[in-house]
This record gives structure tokens, sequence and C-alpha cells, in this order.
């Protein structure tokens, strides 16, 4: 046999096997026989719904130049809490068209939140604790200017405040 022959036969048999291991699964889960129709139906609902968002999302996002950083990044500290956040991360996304005056965007950027308590000099030597670091994510408006797009500071919608690291050494 030829090896495309062969590995179309492995691919079957692989397959094969999946699909009776996922049907026994469900014959064992539920304690009923199995549906094998629904069981076909649901694998591929959800791989047609992964290859499409996929699809969507790689094609129609686009990077957007923000006009204004220093409000934007003052806007998602105030609104986030923390003590400060990196303006060299913020970025940008849109799903809409750009040549609108108006459109919806993404924002996303790193803060962190300075730590304050305990001692911090034992015998005579300091100890530097490291800051706690956010992901933030959040929504807005922006308005269209010459060579980008000026975010409407009160349109700004905190969507996620994620912790990635903090001073325990735990990350998230």
């Amino acid at each position: 046999m030829s090896k495309i022959v062969t590995g179309i036969l492995f691919i079957i048999i692989c397959g094969v096997f999946f699909e009776a291991g996922l049907i026994l699964s469900d014959t064992i889960v539920t304690g009923q026989p199995p549906q094998i129709g629904k069981l076909l139906t649901s694998q591929l609902d959800a791989l047609s719904s992964l290859i499409s968002s996929i699809h969507h999302a790689s094609s129609k996002q686009k990077t957007v130049t923000v006009l204004n950083p220093d409000d934007v990044a003052s806007a998602l500290q105030s609104k986030s809490g923390l003590n400060g956040v990196n303006i060299q991360t913020l970025s940008a996304y849109t799903n809409d068209s750009t040549s609108n005056d108006e459109i919806n965007v993404t924002l996303t950027v790193m803060g962190y939140n300075t730590t304050t308590s305990g001692t911090n000099v034992t015998n005579g030597t300091v100890i530097i604790s490291p800051n706690q670091t956010y992901s933030i994510t959040a929504t807005a408006t922006g308005q269209s200017g010459s060579g980008g797009f000026n975010i409407d500071i009160n349109s700004i919608i905190i969507t996620s405040l994620t912790e990635l690291y903090n001073n325990n050494g735990n990350t998230s």
C-alpha cells in the first residue's frame, strides 16, 4: 500500500476509536443507551462554531491608533482603581469599518498596584516587593481624527480586570 492510503486508513481508524470511546463514555455517564445522532450533531456544531469564530476573529478585527492615549490611560486608571497603567502597552482594536466617523473600540492595557504592607527594613537592608500586575480590557467609542481615533473618555466601560501577578508570588 502506498503511504497516502496507509495514512488515510490510520486517520479513519483513529476516528472510529475516538467515536467508540465517546459513545461508551456517554453510555456510562448517562446510564442510558447512546444517542449517536445527537452526539455527532453536537460535535459537528462545536467544530463548525470553532472554525467560524477563528475565521471571523482573524479577518475582521483591525488595530486602530489612539490619538489621546494619556487621557485614556488616566480614565482607565481611575475607573479600575489601580495605582497606574503602562501606557506603552495600550492597544485598541475594532471590528467596525475604520472609514466610519464613530466606531466601537476594545482597549487592552497592563496596570499595576504598588504594595505597602509589612516592614520594609530588616537589619538595615531594604526589601523590595514587586507590584501586583493586572490586565485591563475595556470597551469605548472612538471618533475619527487625523491618523487615528480619539477615544471618548466618558464611554469607557471596563469589561475585565484580571490579576496576572501579585506580590505573594502567585500567578493567575
